[in-house]
């Protein structure tokens, strides 16, 4: 067996000598990063002086990283925020709409509070504090906030720049108490008729409706599909032969921030990968939308601007409130929707089905943020407090 080899970071005896100037050498062998054993000397006008020296000058090189970034605990905080960026792009992993969002996130939330700060400077108070007080203008805010900033430092810990992620150590996020809101059948059948109204040209301003916004949302009724994966869908999805007619969801929009919207050929997860039989309302507006399309290849969208590309879901939502404002109804947007079909098939049938409509792995999330809760207790409950507390006929 060879000899046990000396832990990286790790310094040997130190040595001292008086040179002819009358100051004092102090030395050592220093097992560095790459493992190998160098000399490492500091000169002192004593020796108590030289050792602090030396030992100063092996604190101070135990922090070079065996990595090829140059960043140290003493650099700024928007220096990490590009590494991280680019080691993104590097890994590649994440949807071009997931990054977008990271870096807007960081650049919009973190940055105005952090980017005057070394890493050095940034430690779990800090962190704490900013959170904390993000939150209570908005916990989405600072949730989000959270995120980014744990990535970011997770990297500085990966890449051995910092020893510790400060946001390990952060209180937890509260989230409040919230129930999520759906629209009833009369509702539905309002922004139906609200649609109508604004695609007859009926708005004042913007450009001239092209009729494709009511068949849109007509489709997510049928389907609770995002509005991302509504967009996405091709002619080759779309089966109206069959019984019943199907659309298979396979794919998202995606896009914005300096970069054009396109098909990609996933959705939010692979189990939002599904097939959905489509009722017979959602069936005659998918009809009316392929006979609509000049483009017969099977890759065609249904739903698509005048040159065949994908629509921008930020226009389809601004038309919908551009709708709803026309028709003065307030919180209208596609995940509402989502959510009014979530709930319909919940009171219909059970959760599970309603979480496999809207392709969520887990039904506690779709309890949890699609399904408005139904305020009305089983009415049995009356029958059962009229047989034991009713009035009984005495002779009395």
């Amino acid at each position: 067996m060879g000899r046990p080899r000396t832990p990286i970071g790790t310094f040997g005896e130190l040595e001292f000598t008086t040179l002819e100037n009358g100051k004092v050498q102090a030395r050592t062998r220093y097992r560095d990063w790459d493992g190998k054993l160098r000399r490492v000397q500091a000169t002192a006008r004593t020796q108590r002086s030289a050792e602090f020296a030396l030992k100063a000058k092996l604190a101070e090189r135990s922090l070079v990283q065996p990595t090829f970034t140059e960043l140290t605990p003493d650099s700024r905080f928007v220096d990490l925020v590009e590494y991280w960026l680019h080691d993104l792009d590097l890994e590649g992993h994440l949807a071009s709409s997931t990054r977008n969002t990271y870096e807007r996130n960081m650049r919009t939330l973190v940055l105005p509070a952090f980017e005057e700060l070394t890493l050095r400077e940034i430690g779990v108070a800090r962190c704490d504090s900013f959170i904390k007080h993000l939150a209570k203008q908005s916990y989405n805010r600072a949730r989000q906030a959270r995120v980014v900033l744990r990535l970011a430092f997770s990297l500085a810990v990966r890449h051995e720049i910092l020893p510790r992620n400060p946001m390990d150590h952060v209180s937890r996020l509260r989230r409040p108490p919230s129930t999520p809101t759906a629209l009833t059948s009369v509702e539905v059948n309002a922004v139906r008729a609200a649609i109508r109204y604004w695609e007859r040209g009926q708005s004042a301003s913007g450009p001239k409706p092209d009729g494709q916004l009511g068949l849109l949302v007509e489709v997510m009724l049928g389907t609770s599909a995002r509005i991302g994966e509504t967009l996405a869908i091709r002619r080759r999805d779309v089966d109206v032969t069959s019984s019943p007619p199907t659309i298979r969801l396979a794919g998202t929009v995606v896009g914005g921030r300096n970069s054009p919207f396109v098909r990609q050929d996933h959705p939010k997860t692979n189990r939002s990968v599904r097939t959905v039989a489509l009722p017979s309302f959602c069936a005659a507006a998918v009809r009316r939308r392929l006979v609509a399309l000049e483009d017969r290849s099977l890759d065609s969208l249904l739903f698509c601007n005048r040159d065949g590309g994908p629509l921008s879901p930020h226009n389809v939502r601004r038309q919908l409130r551009s709708a709803m404002d026309l028709a003065g109804i307030e919180g209208v947007t596609p995940h509402m929707i989502r959510r009014t079909v979530a709930t319909a098939v919940n009171e219909q049938a059970t959760v599970d089905l309603a979480a496999e409509l809207l392709g969520h792995t887990d039904p506690r999330i779709t309890i949890r943020h699609y399904i408005k809760r139904n305020e009305m207790v089983n009415p049995a409950t009356a029958d059962l407090l009229d047989n034991v507390f009713g009035p009984r006929d005495s002779d009395d």
